[in-house]
């Protein structure tokens, strides 16, 4: 079994369910009291969202590049960066720090995406990974289009993933208020939607939306276990 190094912490809310997919797979595959080979580093998240308001993406490579060759000098086989947002900096983390590979986020869900044989999805997320390309232009390189909502409704989602997703609050009203930008994001051609941050696993479910839903944290877990096999 290869070593998993885990980058967490933004936040730690999201953090939790990847220990915990990782481990159930590896079990579920394995049998017995097999858990994975996992070494996590988890940051402070208050530094990595302070680099994200004042645009400082250099600093966040930096940060994030040190804890990524920590990592691998530790004995890490692969990087699993907990986050969708901070998939920003892979390509330059991977570049400088690194001689083993980054499970990209966004690969593993476009994968997903095309088993589905869908073309055209709604993508939910912070305000970084709804306005930059470096997912979209992922999805893109899968033959997907990616649509994402105006720029009231981007605030709102933001919001709710900064202001309470992040500190373990899911409230009926944001939930509610998700579920109509779902709506229109359906109306406007969406065949899918991709949950594009961590933590909105924790607020919409795939009952809570007849079309297709595509939840990054859990994609991503289950492929990080299976990459540990092998598979």
């Amino acid at each position: 079994m290869k070593t998993i190094g885990l980058i967490g912490g933004m936040s730690w809310e999201s953090t939790l369910p990847y220990y915990k997919i990782i481990n159930e797979t590896i079990n579920k595959e394995l049998g017995g009291f097999h858990s994975a080979k996992i070494i996590l580093y988890s940051v402070d998240f208050a530094e990595i969202e302070k680099y994200q308001t004042e645009g400082n993406w250099s600093a966040a490579i930096n940060t994030l590049g040190w804890v990524a060759h920590f990592l691998q000098e530790a004995g890490a086989d692969f990087i699993v960066l907990c986050t969708n947002t901070m998939h920003k900096v892979v390509p330059s983390i991977q570049a400088v720090y690194l001689n083993i590979p980054v499970l990209h986020i966004a690969e593993v869900t476009a994968n997903e995406i095309c088993y589905h044989r869908i073309k055209k999805v709604g993508l939910l997320g912070t305000k970084y990974t709804m306005t930059d390309n470096f997912y979209k232009d992922k999805l893109a390189k899968s033959g997907i289009e990616c649509i994402v909502p105006d720029a009231e409704n981007i605030e709102i989602i933001n919001d709710v993933i900064f202001n309470e997703l992040c500190k373990g609050v899911i409230a009926p009203a944001a939930k509610r208020k998700f579920l109509h930008i779902i709506e229109k994001l359906h109306a406007a051609g969406a065949e899918g939607i991709v949950l594009g941050c961590t933590e909105i696993g924790s607020l919409i479910k795939q009952k809570d939306v007849q079309l297709p839903v595509f939840d990054t944290t859990i994609l991503h877990a289950e492929r990080a276990a299976m990459k540990a096999l092998g598979c």
